[in-house]
């Protein structure tokens, strides 16, 4: 102990870098548990046709279902992840938990930007790209109103989460 404090904290509570570092830690020992049911949940969203998945109780955003392949592997991969509409366009959030990396699909979606995405029954061809500035301000404002969390995961990182829109494009 040095000056009346200890490596977690003060006599007020744990650092704001102690308590990000505790939810790191938490988040990493949960993404297992977390991988299964977001599997269970892709897997009822895909083959129920997406009857099933979109709207998931407590949640007020809906899902979709994001097909991408590994920058470096080539693997086929398919995310659940939260979408905010923005016209004929949707937008996903890489906030990844507020951790410091970028989600795999992130970088995924740079080296490929051309994929598909289930937005409930609907597969649509789509091009992923950045938002721009102005789309930022706007999408942004209604990702934190349907997920508020959003506001504490940019709290906790220091990176810009970015933010992907996802164009319809033809088949």
């Amino acid at each position: 102990m040095r000056g009346g404090r200890d490596s977690a904290g003060s006599a007020n509570g744990p650092t704001c870098e102690a308590a990000a570092v505790g939810y790191l830690d938490v988040a990493e020992r949960s993404w297992p548990v977390l991988n299964r049911l977001m599997g269970v949940h892709t897997w009822l969203y895909r083959n129920s046709g997406g009857r099933i998945g979109e709207h998931v109780p407590f949640v007020r955003a809906p899902m979709l279902l994001l097909d991408h392949v590994g920058a470096r592997s080539g693997v086929h991969r398919t995310a659940a992840l939260l979408y905010v509409p923005d016209g004929d366009n949707v937008a996903i959030i890489a906030s990844k938990g507020g951790y410091p990396q970028h989600p795999a699909w992130y970088h995924n979606l740079k080296a490929n930007p051309e994929t598909s995405a289930q937005i409930g029954t609907e597969r649509r061809p789509v091009r992923a790209r950045e938002a721009t500035l102005e789309e930022r301000e706007r999408i942004w404002t209604r990702a934190v109103e349907v997920w508020p969390q959003y506001a504490a995961y940019q709290a906790r990182t220091e990176r810009q989460i970015p933010i992907i829109v996802l164009e319809r494009r033809e088949s």
